[in-house]
This record gives C-alpha cells, sequence and structure tokens, in this order.
C-alpha cells in the first residue's frame, strides 16, 4: 500500500472533466446534512404546497393552476407573470435531484401528475406555454425579447433531464424534445427561418443538456446559433420591436428595446464586460461555456474567461453576489458595489455558480471552485431562511429597515425573508441549487478524482481498472480539517483543492506529508495505488480583517471580517442599533465560539457615543470601547428584524 506524492497534471488533450450522478454521493455533513434534510422534507414539500397557492398569507403562484386550466382539467385565466412556467419547471428540478438520491413515492406521483397536465396542454406541434395557449397561440414567437417563451422552454428542458436521469421515465423528456424539435424548425441560421434569440437567455445552458443526455447534435447546434446571432447587426430585437409597431408587455411601447440589458449591445465573443440584468447575463456566460467545452470553440472560451475575471475581479461583493442595481436588477460598472442600494439577487449568485462550475469542467482550475465555495456559503445560503419556508429575492450588505421602509430608492431592500414572491423565480432556483449539491462537490477526469468542496459523504467513482469509493469527515466550515478516505481498487489520483483564503494549508496522505508547493492551478495531485487510505487537509481557519480595493468606494476606510469561507456581519439583535456607529480595531483582537449550530465572532471594537450637540456639532471624538459580536453572514435576519452589516468603519 505504497502511497506516492506526485505533481500529476492531466496533459492538453486527455479525456474531459465529468459530473458525478448525484446517486453516486451522499451527503452526511453536519453542516450541509442539516441543508440536504430540508430540501427533500421542507422545502421541495412547501413549495409544492406554494405552487398550488395552497400556503396561507403569501403571493399566489398561479403556476399549477395556468397549467390545469390550459390542459383543460379546470377553468379560469392565466394568472402571474408572463414567465409563471419557469417556477413549476425548476421545482420539477429539484424534485428530479431530489428523487435521485432519496426514492419517495409520493413526491414522483406529484411530479407524474404534473407532467400528464403538461402533456395534455401541449400543442399538436409541440408548443407548450400555458400564458400564450390561455391568451394569444396567434402571436406566439413574436415577441422574444420581452415574453420568456425560450426561457420558459429552457427550464423545461432542464427538469426534464434532470427527472429522467432519476426515474428513468420518458414522458417528461419527450415533451420537451417535441418542443425543442418545434424551436429548431424555427430558429436558425437556415433559409426560412427565424434569425432570432431569447431576451432572457437560458436555453442556450439547457440545449447543451438536452445534447448530453440525447446525443443529438441539433440541440448543441440551436445552442451555439442563438448565441452567434446574439448582438450581430441588422440587431434581431430592434427588427422584432419595429415590425411590432412598437408594442411592448412592459412599458407601453415608450421605449426601444436597452439593447445592454440583455447582452445583445454586441456580439457575445465581443464582450469584455459584464453588463445587463445580471441574471440574464450569467446564465448566458453558462451556455457560453457548456457550447465552448463541447465544441472546442477557443475564440467563446477566451470571451468567457474575459466575462468571468471581470465580475470576479471587478464587480463582485465579498459575500459572492452579483447585479449592483435595482435598475434591471442589473451591472452597473467596475468597482461600484454599494452595499445599501445593492440588487444581489439570489438567482444570479446560484446562476454565477454555474458559470463558475462550467467553466471549471473546461479549466480545472480552483480559482472557479473557490467562487462556487464563496457564493454557495454566503449568498446562496443568505437566500433562505433556516426553516426552509421564507427567502430573500435581495442579498444586501447593509441593512436599515427604516430605510427599506420610508425610503423608495431602498424599497428592494428587505430586513425579513417573505414567504413567497409574485415573481418567484428564487425559491425554485435555491431548491433545485440545494437538491443537486452533490454534484459540485467531486469531478472526474480519467482517473483522476477531483475534490472541489469539503461536504462530509461518501461517493464512487469508476476508474479504469476499478472502482473508488471516497468518504469526507469534516466539521466545516466549523472547522478547517478534512479527514479523506479511499478504498481503491485501481490506481488513481487524488486532486485536492486548497483553497485560496488558506495561507498555510497542510495535507499528509497515510501520515507522510505532502509538498503543497506543488500544487498546481489550486490542486494538490496525489497518486494513490490500490488499497486503502487516508488523506488529511489542515486548513487554518483564522480571522482576518478584508479591505476593499481603493476604487470600491462604498468601502473606503471600511472592514469585513472574515473566517475560512463564511463573511461574517453585525446585527442589532448582537450589537444595538445604529451599527454605522460601531468600528473594529485594525489591529485585529478576536476570539471565536461556538452559538447554537453557528460560530460567532466576538472581536474588540468601539462605539461613537451621540454628543447630543445637534445634527452637526464641532469635531470631537466621544467614543467607548466595546465586544463586536458578528455571525455568519448567510445566519442574519433568522432570529429577528433589525439592522445588518457586513462592512464597518476600522481604527
Amino acid at each position: 500500500m505504497t502511497t506516492i506524492y506526485s505533481l500529476r497534471v492531466p496533459q492538453k488533450g486527455a479525456n474531459k472533466m465529468k459530473s458525478i450522478a448525484l446517486d453516486q454521493v451522499t451527503i452526511t455533513d453536519k453542516f450541509w446534512g442539516y441543508y440536504n434534510d430540508l430540501v427533500h422534507n421542507t422545502i421541495i414539500p412547501y413549495q409544492y404546497e406554494s405552487l398550488n397557492d395552497r400556503v396561507p398569507n403569501v403571493e399566489p403562484s398561479y403556476a399549477i393552476h395556468n397549467l390545469k386550466v390550459a390542459a383543460g382539467a379546470a377553468e379560469g385565466s392565466f394568472g402571474g407573470f408572463v414567465f409563471q412556467d419557469s417556477d413549476l419547471a425548476k421545482w420539477l428540478e429539484a424534485a428530479g435531484y431530489s428523487l435521485s438520491q432519496r426514492p419517495n413515492p409520493a413526491l414522483e406521483k406529484q411530479a407524474d401528475e404534473i407532467i400528464a397536465y403538461m402533456a395534455k396542454a401541449q400543442q399538436p406541434d409541440g408548443y407548450l406555454n400555458t400564458y400564450y395557449i390561455l391568451n394569444d397561440l396567434e402571436n406566439r414567437f413574436t415577441n422574444l425579447r420581452e415574453c420568456h417563451e425560450l426561457y420558459c422552454l429552457g427550464h423545461l428542458i432542464e427538469a426534464a433531464v434532470a427527472y429522467y436521469e432519476a426515474t428513468r421515465k420518458r414522458e417528461f423528456l419527450d415533451v420537451v424534445r417535441k418542443y425543442a424539435d418545434l424551436a429548431n424548425s424555427l430558429f436558425g441560421p437556415e433559409e426560412g427561418k427565424q434569425k432570432g434569440c431569447p431576451g432572457h437567455q437560458e436555453i442556450e445552458l439547457a440545449l447543451v443538456k438536452l445534447y448530453d443526455a440525447t446525443g443529438e447534435r441539433k440541440y448543441l447546434d440551436l445552442a451555439k446559433f442563438f448565441l452567434d446571432t446574439r448582438g450581430t447587426e441588422p440587431n434581431f430585437f430592434l427588427e422584432e420591436y419595429e415590425k411590432r409597431g412598437g408594442a411592448s408587455l412592459w412599458d407601453n411601447g415608450k421605449r426601444k428595446p436597452d439593447l445592454r440589458y440583455c447582452q445583445a449591445h454586441m456580439p457575445v465573443r465581443s464582450q469584455k464586460e459584464a453588463a445587463g440584468h445580471a441574471v440574464r447575463a450569467v446564465y448566458m456566460y453558462t451556455g457560453m461555456a457548456m457550447t465552448a467545452e463541447r465544441t472546442g470553440d477557443a475564440s467563446l472560451k477566451e470571451a468567457c474567461e474575459t466575462l468571468w475575471d471581470n465580475i470576479v475581479e471587478k464587480q463582485m461583493y465579498i459575500t459572492g453576489g452579483i447585479g449592483q442595481t435595482a435598475h434591471g436588477e442589473a451591472f452597473t460598472f467596475e468597482y461600484d458595489l454599494p452595499n445599501d442600494t445593492i440588487y444581489s439577487e439570489t438567482c444570479a449568485a446560484i446562476g454565477l455558480i454555474f458559470f463558475s462550475y462550467s467553466m471549471l469542467m473546461m479549466n480545472k482550475n480552483a480559482k472557479y471552485a473557490d467562487v462556487i465555495e464563496k457564493v454557495l456559503y454566503n449568498t446562496v445560503l443568505a437566500g433562505i431562511a433556516r426553516d426552509g419556508k421564507h427567502f430573500f429575492y435581495v442579498n444586501p450588505l447593509e441593512v436599515w429597515p427604516d430605510a427599506s421602509e420610508k425610503n423608495p430608492t431602498r424599497a428592494h431592500v428587505k430586513p425579513r425573508r417573505p414567504g413567497w414572491f409574485p415573481c418567484a423565480c428564487c425559491p425554485p432556483n435555491i431548491a433545485r441549487l440545494l437538491a443537486s449539491l452533490g454534484k459540485y462537490i467531486y469531478t472526474q477526469e480519467e482517473d483522476v478524482i477531483f475534490t472541489h468542496l469539503f461536504i462530509g459523504g461518501e461517493a464512487g467513482f469508476a476508474v479504469s481498472g476499478g472502482r473508488v469509493t471516497l468518504t469526507q469527515d469534516t466539521m466545516y466550515p466549523a472547522d478547517g480539517t478534512v479527514t479523506i478516505g479511499a478504498r481503491a481498487d485501481a490506481d488513481f489520483t487524488l486532486a485536492l483543492r486548497l483553497p485560496a483564503w488558506c495561507a498555510a494549508p497542510e495535507v499528509s496522505a497515510d501520515g507522510g506529508q505532502c509538498d503543497v508547493s506543488l500544487a498546481k492551478d489550486g490542486y494538490l495531485y496525489i497518486k494513490l495505488t490500490p488499497g486503502e487510505h487516508t488523506v488529511r487537509l489542515n486548513l487554518p481557519m483564522e480571522v482576518k480583517l478584508y479591505r476593499a480595493d481603493t476604487r470600491v468606494r462604498a468601502n473606503a476606510g471600511k472592514a469585513a471580517l472574515c473566517r475560512g469561507p463564511l463573511v461574517y456581519c453585525l446585527e442589532q439583535r448582537d450589537n444595538g442599533e445604529n451599527l454605522s456607529a460601531c468600528a473594529i480595531k485594525a489591529d485585529l483582537s478576536a476570539r471565536v465560539a461556538p452559538h447554537e449550530d453557528i460560530v460567532k465572532i466576538y472581536a474588540a471594537g468601539r462605539r461613537d457615543v451621540d454628543s447630543n450637540g445637534g445634527l452637526y456639532s464641532p469635531n470631537s471624538e466621544n467614543t467607548k470601547d466595546t465586544e463586536l459580536v458578528f455571525v455568519p453572514y448567510f445566519y442574519w435576519g433568522n432570529r429577528s428584524e433589525g439592522e445588518m452589516a457586513v462592512w464597518i468603519r476600522k481604527y
């Protein structure tokens, strides 16, 4: 059972990275086990009730109602937004992921009933969109920029692929393939087809998944067409707008299309800066990366690398949130990162995980997994309450409840999580991400197994010559010690991520120290022989103060406190009101202490004291020393409503 520690970097032209099937991964982790149980036992059932409009005192969904009416199983009219079908599709996708890990006859029956309604509602040529079926079939596909038909189709495709992989039932997959074939007959570069693309991107990445599931090249080609035609001249959205005589679903035709908003202001390969609606952007970038990886398109790959770097290095919040403004739910410009008027939509954070994961599959660089971890442990988990039934659409870094209530520029920033939304894209998006968490822990390239996330559990892998079973045991993120056990029938290589947040990681294999300086692109490659092995990773979790680039004006003179992958924040519950009066000592003095199911941090600081000198008075310091109490950012708002702040002044 000799263990050899060596640097083994896969050569160019080697087999491509692949995901691990969810049924091959079991999560037993204390931290993520809570959320794993929550998504299966609470989130998915609660959202089913919400989609059926059976949860009291929350906004109605209408999603299942619309479907039943379109299928002739109920009476009534269309309710909700034009894109309401997508909420139900994301729930079905989450159900598919759940069923792949935990057989549940009741859940499967619920999903099958919904799928049966879809089959009944589907038009003879394959069309399936409840808004147009119930309102205006003659004008379908005449307003691609605003009406989300292809966006909803994309979510249906993702759901059908997930459900087929979980159950091997074909009905749902056959329904969406018929619809996708209709789209393929209507759109493309060929004579007689529309040279259009979706206003809200999503179908691009979904079509690549359909290609992966079926092997039919036409779906990949259609995804590539939608990307290639976007932003070219003559611009499709302007032509479509003129053809409709300026008629608009949203603004009565008062304004011409904002091409930057939907990333159609230039061809995708020419785009160097993330712009426009943040969710649309990262969904498109994900589709670009997936298409580039499958086709070997070098220019598309280069564009993805440029855009990812622009987001992460110049437009991403320390929590992994993206989208700086409520106006258009959009990116603004580089280094503009306000904390109090922030948008940082939960869906955008999830989209950034999708984008980063697609880049990771193409480039095998740990910087992409570092961002997945940052977004996952901070913004995504902040988007859902610990009860699994309340959600944030917007994820601020500073909250003052009075301002949220009384200042219209901050009305989008909520101090408490609602139970549902009129536009409920985020809750089922969280459900499908948490239900598919297992696929982000590991990937595999031939006989190299990459460990990206540190989550306790077990996973199985097929390698040439046999099988490998890996187990992880850890208290991460409360503690940075990770023990990986391996049982192998054949030689394989473990590629272990060394997180960028850790300055001095330590790795041992079967008791022998590994040289972490041999790591390549953030991964330490450890070659292991047949037998049983133990690899230990120690990641010292120091409490650190981070500062922002000086060009981020909102954070001048301020610091954010982090420990391991977690960003921390102050809450009014622990520190009193008027958090803006608090400051932390630059010469950090801090201690950590377990509290319920989290780790709190106590740090030396001070608080300004009101001088009672009127609204303005001559400058004179009046402060008192205090101990500031920090909780993980994802945890805020779970105990009571009040102020919250991530960035605080330092002295």
